[in-house]
């Protein structure tokens, strides 16, 4: 059975690929082996998020905003700019800046809160990540810093004063950009050894005039001792002769009850001289966050803050010792086009007689080759021209297109999605009941934090201090369980064992709810994502060589116990016909699915259904191949074959109250809203809701079937004594079966619609809504009038924050499923089938060709000038999908950004603007040709 385009189901004959961040890998394949042990793991964004609310509203944006974060501990985390940490989050080294204007240290990105921004939380910075492998053995990272004092306020005034009809007001809205004024700030981490790591933080002036900054290297422990549940206290110190023999190294020395003894060194001899170290605590300074407050340190966090910004060092510890401490390099000047260099080095071993002698920079000279030599195998070779993942490489982007359809600089895009991953993993740690009860050292939390309404009251049994892959380390700096099953496609291409250990995570007991259900995300765990951990499970599996039959058994055996939730808690009646809410398509539908239901009604929803055929077919692919080694599985295929055939004869005829989700006059499917007095209503929107039944669709090779006698048995009775109930069964010409939810002339009609320019088909891939409704469509649902719009850009309502829009933009994740399909379709019942390509165009291609052409159309997003040949000037270097935020010329068009999801008739990023989560699938795709 064909899960793929292009997958095989045989085992891997290839031979492991040597290079030496491979042997890295194969030495470390645990979450807690050495190489390992050290990432960035440190959070791009802490303060706002649920973990750190302890309101009694649930309010955790005002609970802890921006402003408090220089000056109040963190309870579950840190963040930080360019950082690195320990896997399980203790001590910490991150990136502080200052231009001589801004009103606090640069220790962490700024943006808008959710009710700031006229669209949402918004992050208000620009970085890019030019390069990682997978054991952070090299990392690099380009932050853009401007020279002019950070304009705080002007953003969230003005932004705050926009409807939602219009465009955010940018950064670069704001003047501070112009003339290119700004420092260009490049950090690299190269590991000598899995404890020894050399870092390098470089400041580059683009502007036209000298320009002062300060570069502070800040390491410090995250606060454990403070709450109560543990009251040991590591410690920072300065080390001075004889400790320390280099008379031109500074050193700090940090000591753990857990981790041991860590130095942070710092070279002296560059050109800056020696840094200034600063001590202080981890610690609130509530005299100063909250009237009446007391100090539990003399020397809270904020002292560098108030030492290097306003000269005021009262907060400082004297004696050099502490939980938290910064070293300072100061530059009056920095002359235009000039760069200043600071090295630094974290060690758990013994220092170098030499630490920044000739063997510093050979380190990072050998990582930043061998990272060359990995991507080289990973990335295949006619896309590999694309350069390095450096921002030096931008030269080379543009290059002769392969009779494929792959420019040389496609490997470029697939290296920096890769580095987004990479850098893109965060420790993560919350336990839910202990939230829930508070801590020994503070005050109970309000009662009705721990009600039937409090948030997350029925997770109790999660409890996560792991590092995970995030969907955006800034507007999401929290995993979600749909998202990560893509984080883990793309992933298995670079680190498979990786990739298979975060699936497996999220089904652990301490992650999965007792009753089967996968978290959702922490704002709430009990919201219902779209079934797609089994994909996942099974991509990784193949592109991992088809081998690892005992992480698909783990993985499989506890799916079964998910499979299960939806059946039992999202079909409501039995009748095969699924529910869910909004299944993360927030604001797809006329109103919000999970709560907006008309009083007395409930409703079945195509994609839900779709989404569980599609998870019934994966399910029964996984227990075929595990059938192969051990027959017990065989009967598990059937029951799988047997509920997919159910759920596919619900769709096709009739629901439960004698309604289809079929409209046989449109040529569609849709929502259908039941009421409890036997009324029943389609809801005629064309969206991906209606789409999403193209996934349902496997191919089972005759070889395979007849060799699981269980399986082989169970689909030929059926064939004969219930060919009512097999529609879904369809043989084709090699012999094969293809099963499939779509097939014949409703197959057709579908595609007509996806293949429609005026529709579902974008010049960047397949938009959410269909833009036959620019103008506003308005439908009467249960006696209401509520309307739906196509809108390619940004949303209009304030619904689920308004930060991500369904109602027409190209999503990523979607799109890949639905390319997969056709090419599925194309390899079984639509073998020599050919389509008109676009719809209306009079072209006739194969269908495989169609699924090909989308999968082009997502890839030219991130190519510059979209791969038009007759693109110049401008338009020749700048990608489709770059922003609108980010201004032109060539220090921005150099840099390719992954945005959460894509303007359904441009192509431009919207949403986060760091989404190499799923967005990072585009590497999958350039890389599995």
């Amino acid at each position: 059975m064909t899960p793929s385009a292009g997958q095989s189901r045989t085992r891997s004959d290839q031979p492991t690929p040597t290079t030496a961040e491979h042997r890295r890998l194969s030495e470390s394949p645990g979450d807690t082996d050495p190489w390992r042990l050290w990432g960035p793991y440190l959070a791009g964004r802490q303060w706002g998020t649920v973990r750190e609310d302890y309101s009694p509203d649930g309010d955790a944006w005002d609970y802890f905003p921006f402003d408090h974060a220089h000056r109040r501990a963190y309870r579950w985390g840190e963040d930080g700019i360019a950082g690195l940490c320990d896997r399980f989050g203790f001590l910490n080294l991150g990136v502080a800046l200052w231009n001589g204007r801004d009103d606090r240290l640069k220790e962490r990105w700024f943006g808008l809160t959710n009710g700031q921004g006229n669209h949402g939380e918004d992050v208000k910075e620009h970085w890019w990540h030019l390069d990682a492998t997978p054991t952070h053995s090299w990392a690099k990272t380009l932050y853009r810093y401007p020279q002019a004092a950070y304009p705080y306020e002007d953003l969230v005034r003005t932004n705050g004063s926009l409807p939602r009809t219009a465009q955010e007001y940018e950064l670069a809205d704001t003047g501070v950009l112009a003339e290119d004024r700004f420092f260009d700030v490049e950090t690299v981490h190269a590991k000598a050894s899995p404890d020894d790591i050399c870092v390098t933080i470089t400041a580059t002036n683009r502007g036209p005039d000298p320009a002062p900054l300060d570069l502070i290297a800040q390491l410090w422990f995250r606060n454990t001792w403070g709450w109560g549940r543990d009251t040991r206290v590591p410690a920072l110190r300065r080390l001075r002769a004889p400790e320390l023999s280099p008379p031109s190294v500074v050193a700090l020395e940090a000591t753990h009850g857990f981790l041991g003894r860590y130095l942070l060194a710092a070279d002296g001899s560059g050109p800056l001289g020696a840094p200034e170290a600063l001590f202080c605590d981890n610690e609130s300074n509530s005299a100063a966050l909250f009237d009446g407050g007391e100090n539990r340190s003399p020397h809270p966090k904020d002292a560098v803050d108030a030492a290097v910004v306003r000269g005021d060092r009262s907060l400082l510890n004297p004696a050099e010792t502490g939980t938290k401490a910064a070293l300072r390099w100061h530059a009056d000047a920095v002359a235009p086009g000039a760069s200043v260099t600071v090295r630094l080095r974290l060690t758990g071993e013994i220092l170098p007689a030499d630490p920044f002698g000739q063997g510093f920079d050979d380190v990072l000279a050998d990582r930043e080759r061998e990272a060359d030599e990995f991507y080289a195998t990973v990335i295949p070779a006619p896309a590999s021209a694309g350069g390095t993942g450096s921002a030096g490489a931008s030269s080379r982007l543009a290059g002769p297109e392969r009779r494929d359809g792959t420019t040389a600089g496609d490997a470029f895009v697939a290296r920096r999605a890769f580095a987004g991953l990479l850098w893109g993993k965060q420790h993560y740690r919350y336990s839910v009941r202990e939230w829930l009860e508070g801590d020994p050292a503070f005050p109970p939390p309000p009662d009705g934090r721990r009600g039937p309404s409090g948030r997350n009251t029925g997770w109790r049994n999660l409890a996560l201090a792991d590092v995970i892959s995030m969907p955006d380390e800034w507007e999401y700096p929290w995993f979600a369980s749909w998202d990560l099953a893509f984080h883990c496609v793309a992933l298995a291409h670079v680190d498979p064992e990786f990739a298979k250990n975060q699936l497996v995570l999220l089904c652990r007991e301490w992650a999965m709810h007792p009753d089967g259900q996968l978290p959702a995300y922490e704002w709430a765990f009990g919201d219902v994502n779209p079934p797609v951990h089994a994909w996942a499970a099974w991509q990784v599996y193949l592109l991992d060589g088809a081998r690892d039959t005992d992480f698909l058994m783990r993985v499989f055996a506890k799916l079964l116990l998910n499979f299960s939730w939806w059946v039992n808690r999202k079909d409501a009646d039995g009748s095969n016909l699924f529910e869910g809410g909004f299944l993360g398509m927030d604001n797809i539908g006329l109103f919000d699915r999970s709560k907006d239901l008309p009083a007395g009604h409930r409703l079945e929803q195509s994609d839900a259904t779709s989404w569980m055929a599609f998870s019934c077919l994966t399910m029964m692919r996984i227990a075929l191949e595990l059938a192969r080694e051990d027959r017990v599985w065989d009967d598990l295929a059937t029951k799988f074959l047997e509920h997919f055939l159910a759920i596919a004869e619900a769709m096709e005829a009739f629901g439960s109250s004698e309604v289809s989700l079929w409209d046989e006059a449109d040529g569609f499917f849709y929502d259908v809203l039941l009421g409890e007095d036997g009324s029943q209503q389609r809801l005629p929107v064309r969206s991906m809701v209606g789409l999403l039944p193209l996934l349902a669709v496997a191919v089972a090779p005759e070889a395979m079937t007849s060799a699981l006698p269980d399986y082989a048995q169970s689909l030929h009775w059926l064939q004969r004594h219930r060919p009512d109930a097999t529609d879904a069964l369809i043989r084709s010409g090699d012999g094969g079966t293809t099963l499939a939810i779509l097939h014949g002339d409703r197959l057709d009609r579908v595609l007509t619609r996806l293949f429609d320019e005026q529709e579902f088909l974008s010049p960047f891939g397949l938009r959410s809504l269909s833009a036959a409704y620019r103008e506003p469509f308005t439908v009467d649902v249960a006696g209401t009038p509520m309307s739906i719009a196509y809108l390619p850009g940004e949303s209009d309502s304030g619904l689920f924050g308004g930060n991500s829009n369904w109602r027409g933009p190209v999503w990523f994740p979607v799109n890949v499923l639905v390319a997969d399909a056709l090419a599925v379709y194309a390899q079984g019942v639509g073998q020599g089938l050919e389509v008109e390509f676009p719809t209306g165009s009079g072209t006739r291609i194969p269908l495989a060709a169609a699924a090909r052409d989308i999968e082009d159309r997502l890839i030219r997003l991130f190519r510059p000038g979209g791969g038009d040949p007759s693109s110049s000037g401008a338009e020749s270097s700048r990608r489709p999908s770059t922003p609108r935020a980010h201004p032109p010329g060539p220090l921005w068009d150099a840099h390719p950004t992954f945005s959460e999801y894509f303007h359904g008739d441009t192509g431009a990023g919207l949403g986060a603007s760091h989404q190499t989560g799923w967005t990072a699938l585009v590497a999958h795709l350039i890389c599995r040709r």
